[in-house]
């Protein structure tokens, strides 16, 4: 009986360390040559060669990758930064292609950009048209504000407050007025700069291979 069980404990050393060995065949070895210039190989990463490349060899003789060297606190800190910038560096490429794309899904071609262009603008023409109506009605109403007052002109303090509320009302009308024509006509501006400079892009874009842009065909742009 105990020589079975001692036959039973050497099978299943045995077995593992089979198993051992065709795990570390099938993981491939380690290799590398230590400071001292000597040759190492294990079924691991090798201790004696931390500082330094280590070639991990499948099975067939070819080498699967080479790892390490292991880096130091200060080492592995300035790798991640290094790494981080790197992945911020595809990020951005990776999205300015992203917005590429879609310009030219948006605009593949020039005459489609200049519609698009001429049409933003139109819209903002018609809010200024709008607003430029008003103003005129409120000059209209000034002017018949300005004859009530003729009555009061030499002694205006006695004009009533009704009459001296409808001329605040209509000062200040017209200011809102005259801001609003303003910051519409800076908004067209803002408007033409960002076409022409998508168009700058769009060039590139369409010269290196995008939709053919239709230059001949494309309307006159209004600045």
């Amino acid at each position: 009986m105990h020589v079975q069980t001692m036959a039973a404990v050497a099978w299943v050393a045995l077995a593992a360390c089979l198993c051992s060995i065709a795990q570390a065949q099938a993981q491939g070895i380690y290799s590398c040559v230590d400071a001292a210039g000597r040759k190492i190989t294990a079924d691991r990463p090798i201790a004696e060669c931390i500082d330094r490349p280590q070639r991990q060899i499948n099975p067939s003789g070819t080498v699967k990758r080479v790892v390490g060297p292991s880096l130091t606190a200060q080492e592995r800190t300035a790798q991640e930064q290094k790494d981080k910038a790197a992945a911020e560096v595809r990020a951005r490429e990776a999205e300015e292609k992203r917005r590429d794309r879609a310009l030219l899904l948006r605009y593949p071609s020039r005459a489609v950009h200049d519609k698009e262009r001429a049409e933003a603008l139109d819209q903002i023409d018609a809010v200024i048209s709008a607003a430029s109506k008003r103003t005129t009605e409120l000059v209209g109403q000034r002017k018949a504000i300005d004859a009530d007052f003729e009555f009061y002109k030499s002694d205006p303090s006695r004009a009533p407050a009704s009459l001296k509320r409808r001329l605040e009302e209509n000062d200040s009308s017209v200011a809102v007025q005259k801001r609003f024509i303003a910051d519409q006509d800076g908004e067209k501006k803002r408007v033409n700069m960002r076409f022409d400079e998508e168009l700058v892009k769009l060039k590139q874009l369409w010269a290196m291979g995008g939709a053919v842009p239709a230059a001949a065909a494309a309307p006159a742009v209004r600045k």
